[in-house]
């Protein structure tokens, strides 16, 4: 406001007051209730977004609670049924085939199973992958298996010997705490079978294959007491006095 003096009639000088003026824009107080209005609109918008956001986690988090009742799983596959029958790779080599187009590569495996029980098998297979081929050689020992008598839970009821090829097995038994006496092939077959204490030997040509093979016909000659004396149609005591003798 600017100040200007004056002079009254009476002569005395006084103090008027100027208005300044300023021009005011018409329709700005309607523009910013309205800028209010859509601020507080907005406001109250985010706020309810953040809260059903807020209730949404709260109930996924509530889901997932009620869900994981037990430990996690994170997409485990379902455990395989344990086998009785136990494993032992006996040999495996890389073979060759010769065809009109050249050579052609396998492997073959030796596999022997066994429940240590009395029950034994041996098996090959053939693949032109390693675990495709001892596969194939288990599935081929679990088709073959042969049942062996075992006393004393121990040893063999008798001598008995096998041949296979070049190769011959004999096998004794021992009494309980002797182990087993024989060599990598027998001990693995009578290891399987179930025997404990058991004396063996070999002879002739010492291929894994034909050890095995010859092992396997001497145990398939095994007999206890009641077979024999089923087969002579004598008892089983007119037996034992009969080999006591």
């Amino acid at each position: 406001m600017s100040e200007t003096k004056k002079v009254n009639q009476s002569g005395v000088a006084g103090v008027t007051k100027k208005r300044s003026y300023e021009p005011k824009m018409r329709g700005t107080n309607d523009l910013s209730e309205k800028r209010k209005n859509i601020r507080i609109q907005n406001d109250s918008k985010v706020n309810a977004n953040d809260a059903s956001t807020d209730t949404q986690e709260f109930e996924i988090s509530k889901s997932r609670a009620k869900r994981s009742k037990g430990p996690r799983k994170f997409n485990k596959k379902p455990a395989k049924p344990v086998s009785e029958f136990e494993e032992r790779l006996l040999d495996i080599a890389r073979v060759t085939t010769v065809v009109k187009g050249g050579r052609r590569f396998s492997f073959s495996a030796f596999v022997i199973v066994g429940n240590k029980k009395g029950k034994v098998g041996f098996g090959h297979g053939k693949a032109n992958e390693v675990p495709e081929a001892i596969k194939k050689a288990v599935r081929d020992a679990q088709n073959h298996l042969i049942t062996v008598p075992i006393i004393n839970r121990s040893t063999v009821p008798h001598d008995s010997d096998g041949k296979y090829l070049s190769s011959k097995v004999l096998l004794k038994p021992a009494p309980k705490g002797k182990g087993i006496i024989a060599s990598g092939t027998i001990r693995a077959v009578t290891e399987l079978a179930g025997y404990t204490d058991i004396v063996s030997k070999s002879y002739g040509s010492r291929s894994k294959m034909n050890t095995a093979k010859a092992t396997f016909r001497a145990l398939e000659k095994m007999r206890t007491a009641e077979e024999i004396a089923a087969l002579r149609d004598v008892n089983v005591e007119a037996l034992n006095s009969k080999v006591a003798k």
